[in-house]
């Protein structure tokens, strides 16, 4: 069957994506290499929270998505979009290594008209750079004459209702104009509003702005926070009466560090390719290196809290971490500070358990625990460190012996309450 859209790559970028073509009466086939991706989503069931299998399962039925793990179904479609992971290596380098091996699939499938559109986070230059030889070398055909080339970032944020894939606006720039117009004519055809720029570079660059503007702010009142940790002041106090101002202002709220598909990890394409030009991106660094330490300053606030209130030291203490996601609502775990804050609490000499409603099992980095019950009487100590929105925080405080609260989940009431220990 001649589909309209390939996606490559079945993720929370690709699924999403294949759900808002489909419902704009585009025919889908989503590529991926897991074959367990591929048969669930043949049988209409999905595995991304932002699409759920009631709405995905009569596209499924209807034939307008399909999934498939062999790339040679992508030679009779019209347009190729591709949202594959785009790591960093351990030494926080881009590794395109799953890109690249993507786009040599592809060009031996390339065909004369056809429209291939990068979504995947990375550095600029990339789509011209790696992609565009891969994809002439493999073919034999030329970009920008024989097939159009652009870059459109994703910008998902999953288990957000407000803003979905079809309502953000979508940032397209080809390697040439009529590129640039294929792509918005494509992204056109399902989602609200199209921004053309004038390059791939130009919309690679504005992904990696978007997240570094959160990087760099989030570092911001980070640092704060511990400032006012040693001033005695409540940064969340401090927060909450800065946004009052109706202009010149924009809050952002302190945390145990980052998480996420993007925000860890977005930044460090710029300052890798910063290095190419002799330039050092010495906000985007230091605001890597204030972000990164959270989690220990967070280890030192439970050994307070553990201390002054109980006069207990870390070692030997029951601690429960509360919420394991990376954001509230959600299942994803990708690159959470939870993980590391479990690790250092581990480290210490604390035995240490997780309750999350939304993430059953947990094996990351060393760490490998199973979701327990919500028990907070059991501890000594509890560790607020993702806000769900399921836990009955005032209830919390009842029952807990202590709460040392990173996301201010208590609010008003945690600052009243002597049992609390604020970030």
């Amino acid at each position: 069957m001649k589909r309209d859209v390939a996606i490559v790559g079945a993720g929370y970028v690709g699924v999403p994506l294949a759900q808002v073509f489909a419902d704009a009466g585009k025919t889908v086939i989503l590529v991926d290499i897991d074959p367990g991706r591929v048969e669930k989503l043949n049988r209409g069931e999905s595995y991304v929270e932002d699409v759920p299998s009631s709405e995905l399962r009569p596209l499924v039925e209807d034939g307008r998505i399909a999934a498939t793990t062999d790339y040679d179904e992508l030679r009779d479609v019209d347009a190729i979009v591709v949202a594959l992971p785009t790591p960093l290596s351990r030494q926080r380098e881009p590794d395109l290594r799953i890109l690249n091996a993507a786009s040599a699939e592809i060009a031996t499938r390339l065909r004369p008209g056809q429209l291939v559109v990068l979504e995947s986070t990375t550095y600029p230059g990339t789509t011209r750079e790696q992609v565009l030889p891969i994809l002439e070398g493999g073919s034999g055909l030329a970009a920008g004459v024989d097939f159009h080339l652009a870059f459109s970032p994703e910008r998902v944020d999953p288990g957000r209702e407000d803003w979905t894939t079809k309502t953000v606006p979508k940032v397209v720039g080809g390697i040439t104009e009529e590129s640039t117009d294929a792509a918005a004519a494509l992204y056109g055809a399902a989602v609200d509003t199209v921004h053309r720029v004038s390059s791939p570079e130009a919309a690679e660059l504005t992904k990696l702005l978007e997240n570094i503007f959160r990087s760099v702010n989030i570092a911001l009142v980070n640092e704060l926070a511990q400032l006012c940790d040693r001033m005695g002041i409540d940064v969340w106090e401090v927060v909450e009466a800065a946004a009052t101002k109706p202009f010149g202002f924009m809050s952002f709220q302190p945390g145990p560090g980052l998480g996420g598909h993007c925000i860890p990890i977005d930044p460090f394409y710029l300052t890798w390719k910063a290095r190419e030009y002799g330039f050092y991106t010495e906000f985007i660094e230091l605001a890597g290196k204030v972000n990164e330490s959270m989690p220990y300053f967070c280890r030192s606030l439970v050994s307070q809290a553990l201390n002054h209130k109980h006069e207990r030291s870390l070692k030997g203490s029951r601690v429960l971490v509360l919420g394991v996601a990376y954001k509230p609502d959600i299942s994803d775990t990708r690159e959470s500070p939870a993980v590391k804050i479990i690790a250092l609490l581990q480290n210490a000499g604390s035995e240490v358990a997780y309750h999350d409603p939304h993430v059953p099992t947990l094996s990351e980095n060393g760490v490998s625990l199973s979701s327990v019950p919500l028990d907070p009487g059991a501890y000594d100590c509890v560790v607020v460190v993702t806000n769900h929105s399921a836990v009955d925080y005032a209830k919390l405080m009842e029952d807990a012996n202590l709460v040392v609260d990173l996301r201010n989940a208590t609010g008003a009431e945690g600052r009243r309450s002597d049992k609390v220990w604020k970030l």
